[in-house]
C-alpha cells in the first residue's frame, strides 16, 4: 500500500467521529507510528519480532498470518517503535448516584470481562498451537505413478525437466532412398526422427521413415553423426529398428503407455520439417485407442495428442511429464489442427527386445476374425456380457477361425467370446489385438473363453503373424 492509499483500518490514529467528540475522556494528540507492514524490512539495528523474522525468511508473510501475542511485542509498540506511550491520566471523580452502580463502573466491568475473556482465548489458542501452525509450501511435482494421491505438477517445470532428460537420446535421421520423380527413378532424401533405447546404438523409429533406405545418417543432439542401417521392419504397425555402431550413448527411459490418462501432459520431441532439429512441443493426451487407415494399411490403438507434430517428427518420442517415453509419433490427421497420433510404447516394446536378442522382428498371430463387444453389439445380438472379443462376423455368422491356425489348433469356435488373456481383461480400451501384440510368437497364453454360458480356460500357442496380413 502506498501513501496515497486509503487509511489503514488497523491504524489507531484514525479521526474520531464527530459524535464521539463530546465524550468527556482524555484524548491526547496521537503520536505518529511506523507502518508495521514494512517492519520486516526495517534496519538491522531494530529488534525484529518472531513473526517478522519469518516473513523476512520467506520474502513476505502469507495471507492469514496471525500476529504475535501482546507479550511478544517489543518495547516501544507494535512494530518496534521507540516512542514511549503517553502517561495515563486519571480523570476527576464525578458524583455517583445513590442506589446503584455508576455508568463508569459498568463500562469498567465490561472492559475487564472482555480482556479476561480474550486473554483466556489467546491462552487456549496458544496452547493448541493455533499461533504456530505448520508453514505451507508450494506443491511439488511427483513423478511417481499409482500412489492414489492427487499430484500437482508445475507444467512449465515438468516440460523443461522432461525435455532435458530425454532430448540427448533423440536422434535426427537423414534418409536417402530410391524414389520416382517426373524424370524417372532417382534418389530422394527425407528427414525423420528416432529415439535411442539402448546404449550400444539401438534406435526405435517409424517404418515409413526408413522404408527403402539406401543410406541413413544418424545425428545426435551433441552433433555427432553415424551411419545407420535398418535392422528390421515391424510386420504389425508403422515401426522399425535402426542400428548404429557406437557405445556409451544416452538412452531414453521407457514408460508404460497403458497407464496414460486422457488429459495427461505429454511432450513431443523431434525434427519437424527436417529443419527445426530437436524441437520440443507439449500438449495433452486427447484420446486413446484411435485408428488410422491409409490405403490398405490400417493402424489401431493409437494415442491421440494435440502436441504439435509435423513431418520430420515421425519416429520421435512422445514423453510423459516424468520424462518417460510413452509413444512413438507417427502421423497427423489430414487437414487438421492439433490432431496427431503416436504408437503406444507397450506395442513397440516386444520388437525392441527381439532386436536386442538378435532375433528377427516378428509379431504374434492367433488366427481369428473378431468384433470387440460394445453396448450396441451386445444389444443387437442379445449377448450376456458387456466386454470381450466375439469370434466371427458382426452378425454372429460366418467363419471367424482360420483353418489350421493357432486358434483352430486350440479348439476355439465361432461364437466364442474371449474375455481375458493371461488374466488381463479385454474391453474397448484393451481390445484383443492391442493385448495380443504385447506377447511374443511361440508364447503359450491362457485364454478365458465364454462358450454356451460357461467360462472355460484354453491354452493357446501363438503363431507368427504373416507379413502380408492386413
Amino acid at each position: 500500500m502506498t501513501q496515497d492509499s486509503q487509511p489503514d483500518p488497523l491504524d489507531e490514529t484514525q479521526p474520531i467521529e464527530p459524535a464521539a467528540a463530546d465524550v468527556g475522556r482524555y484524548a491526547p494528540t496521537p503520536e505518529p507510528r511506523p507502518d508495521t507492514r514494512w517492519a520486516w524490512a526495517s534496519a538491522a539495528s531494530q529488534t525484529p519480532t518472531p513473526w517478522a523474522s519469518a516473513a523476512t525468511a520467506t520474502g513476505a508473510a502469507s495471507v492469514g498470518d496471525v500476529p504475535p501475542p501482546p507479550e511478544a511485542t517489543p518495547a516501544g509498540g507494535f512494530g518496534g517503535s521507540s516512542v514511549p506511550p503517553p502517561s495515563p491520566v486519571t480523570p476527576a471523580p464525578s458524583p455517583r448516584r445513590q442506589g446503584g452502580a455508576g455508568i463508569g463502573a459498568v463500562v469498567a466491568a465490561s472492559l475487564l470481562s472482555a480482556v479476561l475473556a480474550s486473554s483466556g482465548t489467546v491462552f487456549v489458542l496458544r496452547q493448541t498451537g493455533a499461533f504456530t501452525g505448520p508453514a505451507t509450501s508450494a506443491p511439488q511435482a511427483n513423478p511417481s505413478a499409482g500412489t492414489g494421491n492427487p499430484v500437482s505438477i508445475n507444467e512449465s517445470s515438468a516440460v523443461i525437466a522432461a525435455a532435458a532428460a530425454t532430448s540427448p537420446a533423440v536422434v535426427k535421421l537423414t534418409v536417402t532412398a530410391q524414389g520416382t520423380d517426373p524424370f524417372g527413378t532417382g534418389q530422394s532424401e527425407g528427414v525423420g526422427s528416432g529415439v535411442l533405447y539402448e546404449a550400444t546404438g539401438w534406435i526405435l523409429t517409424n517404418k515409413h521413415v526408413v522404408n527403402g533406405a539406401t543410406k541413413i545418417v544418424v545425428e545426435l543432439k551433441d552433433g555427432r553423426t553415424f551411419d545407420g542401417r535398418v535392422y528390421g521392419i515391424d510386420t504389425y504397425t508403422d515401426l522399425a529398428i535402426v542400428k548404429i555402431d557406437a557405445t556409451g550413448l544416452p538412452v531414453a527411459a521407457l514408460g508404460k503407455s497403458d497407464d496414460l490418462k486422457v488429459g495427461q501432459l505429454v511432450i513431443a520431441i523431434g525434427s519437424p520439417l527436417g529443419t527445426y532439429s530437436f524441437s520440443v512441443t507439449s500438449g495433452i493426451v486427447s484420446a486413446k485407442g484411435r485408428e488410422l487407415t491409409e490405403g490398405t494399411a490400417r493402424i489401431t490403438n493409437l494415442i491421440q495428442t494435440d502436441a504439435a507434430i509435423n513431418p520430420g517428427n515421425s519416429g520421435g518420442p512422445l514423453v510423459d511429464a516424468a520424462g518417460n517415453v510413452v509413444g512413438i509419433n507417427t502421423a497427423v490427421a489430414t487437414d487438421s489442427s492439433g490432431i496427431g497420433f503416436a504408437i503406444p510404447i507397450d506395442i513397440a516394446r516386444p520388437i525392441m527386445n527381439q532386436a536386442l536378442k538378435g532375433e528377427t522382428l516378428a509379431r504374434p498371430y492367433i488366427g481369428v476374425r473378431y468384433n470387440t463387444i460394445t453396448l450396441q453389439l451386445k444389444t443387437a445380438l442379445g449377448l450376456s456380457v458387456d466386454n470381450g472379443a466375439l469370434i466371427g462376423s458382426g452378425d454372429g455368422t460366418g467363419n471367424g477361425v482360420t483353418a489350421g491356425g493357432p486358434a483352430d489348433k486350440a479348439g476355439l469356435k465361432d461364437g466364442d467370446i474371449l474375455l481375458a488373456i493371461n488374466g488381463a481383461q479385454l474391453n474397448q480400451e484393451h481390445p484383443l489385438d492391442a493385448m495380443l501384440v504385447q506377447h511374443a510368437p511361440n508364447e503359450v497364453v491362457t485364454l478365458d473363453v465364454l462358450r454356451a454360458g460357461a467360462t472355460i480356460k484354453v491354452q493357446l500357442t501363438l503363431g507368427v503373424r504373416p507379413t502380408n496380413l492386413q
